[in-house]
């Protein structure tokens, strides 16, 4: 668990700065630079468990959601982009079924079926298995972003958990539960979505 004090006082420094949270003017100007509403509705539109049947589309929507994204890094969005493309079918069914599984079935295998087939390609990254279960979930999944998950880590001294670059679900869940509790407390608008939560942290743990 992040240290209460440590985050209370992050809290009051944030909400001094931007009183109405995220809901602030000049808050709501960033965020509409990362599109959130329109991925999280394009994302929900993809990846219904009934889209995620045809295979083929669902490959192709995985690149535009990742390309979209504001939170992927421009290095990762061409090499993803190739990479899918460069699938036979089996490997597209098998990538399209672990998002399956991750969205709608048993999450863990989903998880570590998505990192197994981004490995064969170098690109088992965070950012990448993350980032849909992130848009379609917004207030229930997290999105990994390495450089803000080792800054709350080492901020907060938390040393339960381990963070390495190659993606696991045993991290997800701990991370995924830290960010949950962290969230209960404080201001509920520093929260309108996992995604905006973590951008708080990063932002007020690097002020």
């Amino acid at each position: 668990m992040l240290d209460r004090e440590k985050l209370k006082n992050l809290e009051a420094r944030f909400l001094m700065q931007y009183p109405k949270g995220f809901a602030d003017e000049e808050m709501v100007k960033i965020l509409k630079k990362h599109k959130m509403e329109k991925m999280v509705s394009l994302t929900r539109e993809c990846f219904s468990e009934a889209a995620c049947s045809n295979i083929h589309v669902t490959a192709e929507n995985m690149i535009t959601v990742v390309s979209r994204s504001s939170m992927v890094s421009m290095f990762e969005k061409p090499k993803f982009r190739d990479f899918v493309r460069a699938m036979n079918e089996h490997e597209k069914a098998f990538m399209v079924n672990a998002l399956r599984q991750m969205l709608h079935g048993k999450q863990q295998l989903g998880f570590e079926a998505m990192v197994a087939i981004l490995q064969s390609g170098k690109l088992a990254k965070w950012s990448l298995v993350t980032i849909i279960p992130a848009y379609y979930y917004p207030t229930k999944e997290v999105f990994v972003k390495p450089t803000t998950a080792k800054d709350i880590l080492r901020y907060f001294d938390v040393s339960e958990m381990t963070y390495k670059p190659t993606p696991s679900w045993k991290f997800y869940q701990q991370y995924r539960k830290l960010i949950k509790e962290a969230k209960g407390m404080v201001d509920k608008n520093l929260s309108p979505s996992n995604a905006a939560f973590t951008g708080f942290l990063m932002m007020s743990v690097k002020a």
